[in-house]
């Protein structure tokens, strides 16, 4: 009897001890539970974390890369820009307006004055240094030699003839290396003005359709007068172009 008192004693501590067991770890599991919160956030956020965002970039870059192409044969230039761009470098309207049959003419008309007045002051300073040397009298300053011809000589019989021929042809050299360039100076200026008016004519509409019509009018009269006579008929000419 006292035997089985014992074992009953043990099984109820036992079932009891399990039980409270049971108990600490249910207590710790609401101790450590995660509170349900609920965040509010954009829809370009939720859309990043919800596995959007590579659709939503690839779109993006898409979209930016994608753009509408231009044009050419309906884009019209800009007559400012092409105005100052012209004035900045010589033949960038042109290029701008997308001339480019322009440019070896532009640049072909740089390059002759540029050469015509290098060559001009050369021969202006050479020939002016053979009239300082023949007019100064020091035997030793001879550079006029190199102008004359092979075995002659400047004597004082022709002295005077060669000091004018000298003159003469240092002022013509000069005149020319001063053309040379202000004719650079009016290629320069037409470019830019044909650059200009080139952007201005391209949103001009030239119509293929060139037609005459030819309708009756009624012509007021400017003199007044007889109400019933105001009034005249008369032929209206009107060209379609």
């Amino acid at each position: 009897m006292g035997r089985l008192l014992t074992i009953a004693i043990l099984l109820l501590a036992t079932i009891s001890g399990y039980a409270q067991q049971e108990d600490s770890t249910e207590v710790v599991r609401d101790s450590i539970a995660i509170p349900d919160v609920r965040i509010l956030l954009p829809a370009d956020t939720v859309s990043l974390l919800t596995g959007d965002s590579a659709n939503t970039v690839v779109a993006g870059q898409k979209k930016k890369s994608t753009g509408t192409p231009r044009d050419w044969n309906t884009w019209k230039p800009d007559p400012q820009r092409a105005l100052w761009l012209a004035l900045v470098v010589p033949g960038a309207g042109q290029i701008y307006n997308r001339k480019y049959w322009k440019l070896p003419i532009i640049y072909g008309g740089f390059m002759g004055c540029i050469y015509a007045l290098t060559w001009n002051n050369m021969m202006y300073k050479d020939y002016s240094q053979a009239y300082l040397d023949i007019t100064d009298n020091d035997p030793t300053t001879d550079s006029y030699n190199k102008f004359l011809h092979l075995g002659t000589k400047i004597t004082s019989d022709n002295e005077k003839r060669y000091k004018e021929i000298f003159k003469s042809r240092k002022d013509r050299y000069r005149r020319w290396r001063d053309m040379s360039f202000f004719v650079m100076i009016g290629i320069y200026a037409l470019s830019v003005i044909d650059a200009y008016v080139d952007a201005e004519l391209s949103v001009f509409d030239i119509s293929k359709d060139l037609s005459l019509r030819v309708e009756p009018t009624v012509i007021p009269n400017r003199y007044g007068g007889n109400p019933l006579q105001a009034q005249s008929l008369g032929i209206n000419c009107s060209l379609n172009f």
